[in-house]
């Protein structure tokens, strides 16, 4: 049973428990065999978006935009969410850094001019 800030107690198996020889997963033996694979229940996913902050959005992408993030995925062995997500973040931080580099260069732009009026 896990209980995470409030939530509910829902069981979650220790998968590596049974599964833990480190090799067989590195060498993509456990990893790669859907007889390995066992769906959460819909209290532990639940609990695991909840614990890493993960909200369900819908949004509508061009075809060819998915087919290109989908190659993408496969060539870096992930699924394509991941790789969406992962874009979207170095966007999201690179445009924040951008806006916050707009901000200091107003900032003394304006001290500047402050500063040339109250010299002259």
């Amino acid at each position: 049973m896990k209980k995470i800030a409030g939530k509910k107690s829902v069981n979650v198996k220790p998968v590596l428990s049974a599964y833990d020889d480190e090799t067989k997963w590195d060498n993509r033996e456990l990893g790669d065999d859907e007889k390995y694979v066992v769906s959460a229940s819909k209290d532990a996913e639940s609990l695991i978006e909840d614990s890493l902050g993960l909200q369900m959005v819908s949004m509508r992408l061009q075809k060819e935009l998915i087919e290109e993030l989908k190659f993408i995925a496969k060539y870096r062995g992930v699924g394509y969410q991941p790789i969406v997500r992962d874009v979207l973040q170095r966007f999201a931080r690179s445009e924040i850094l951008t806006i916050m580099h707009e901000v200091q260069q107003t900032k003394a732009a304006k001290k500047a001019i402050k500063e040339n009026r109250a010299c002259a």
